[in-house]
C-alpha cells in the first residue's frame, strides 16, 4: 500500500492512502474496465461499469441467438473486447 508520505519526504503528519490505479496518464476506455450485468430487457444487455460506475446497454446483434438469464445472471462480471483488435479473417 502506498501512503502520500512514502511519496513526498513525509510533509504531512497524516498519510494519505493513495488509490493504486491502472490509468494513471491515459485516458481509459470502455474496454479497460470490468462491468457487472445489471438488467436483461428482451435484446439488450444492461451493464455497469466496476470503476466507473457508467451504465452501457448492449444491443444484441444477433437476434437469432437470444440473450438469457441463464448466460447473463445478475451480478455477472464480464469484460467487453474491442472489435477493432480482433484478428481479420
Amino acid at each position: 500500500m502506498l501512503f502520500a508520505s512514502d511519496c513526498q519526504e513525509g510533509k504531512s503528519r497524516h498519510p494519505e492512502i493513495l488509490h493504486p490505479t491502472p490509468y494513471v496518464g491515459k485516458k481509459p476506455s470502455i474496454f479497460d474496465e470490468k462491468y457487472r450485468v445489471v438488467a436483461i430487457d428482451g435484446d439488450r444487455l444492461v451493464i455497469k461499469g466496476i470503476l466507473s460506475g457508467n451504465v452501457l446497454t448492449i444491443v444484441n446483434p444477433e437476434p437469432e441467438t437470444p440473450l438469457t438469464k441463464a448466460d447473463y445472471p445478475l451480478g455477472k462480471l464480464i469484460a467487453l473486447t474491442d472489435p477493432s483488435a480482433a484478428p481479420m479473417n
